[in-house]
């Protein structure tokens, strides 16, 4: 099956470390950021950053004992609102081998996971493109 990716303004590509936890605050206001100023953006998780949009994280974080009656958001929850609230300007990929080498295999249903050799495909589809994390 043949994939039509769209083009974007910026593609940010998540190395990992330290945005593979909840140190991705970082990255998300960025996105966040780009998307208020009306920019399309891709993410492309690799590494551990492909850890952060799995099912199995649920939508809530286990209660903080210092704030019991607060409710925290997974990752996979933040980003799913953030896909949902700009739909058609904002895409989230997952790279098929880090995924694969991580057990990372249950990503919520919009994160596609791509193959490593078709990252050149979405560098090609961004007018730029961000490394975040390390290499």
């Amino acid at each position: 099956m043949t994939r039509i990716l769209p083009h974007t303004d910026v593609l940010i590509t998540l190395m990992g470390a330290p945005h593979e936890s909840d140190l991705l605050t970082s990255a998300l206001r960025l996105t966040q950021a780009l998307l208020d100023r009306g920019a399309s953006v891709q993410v492309w998780a690799c590494g551990y950053a492909t850890m952060l949009t799995q099912r199995a994280l649920g939508d809530g974080k286990p209660r903080n004992l210092a704030a019991w009656s607060t409710e925290y958001p997974s990752t996979s929850l933040v980003v799913r609102r953030m896909l949902d609230a700009h739909p058609g300007r904002l895409h989230w990929f997952a790279c098929r081998f880090c995924s694969d080498d991580r057990g990372a295999v249950d990503h919520i249903p919009q994160v596609p996971v791509r193959a490593p050799a078709k990252y050149a495909e979405h560098v090609a589809a961004a007018a730029k493109t961000f490394h975040l994390g390390v290499m």
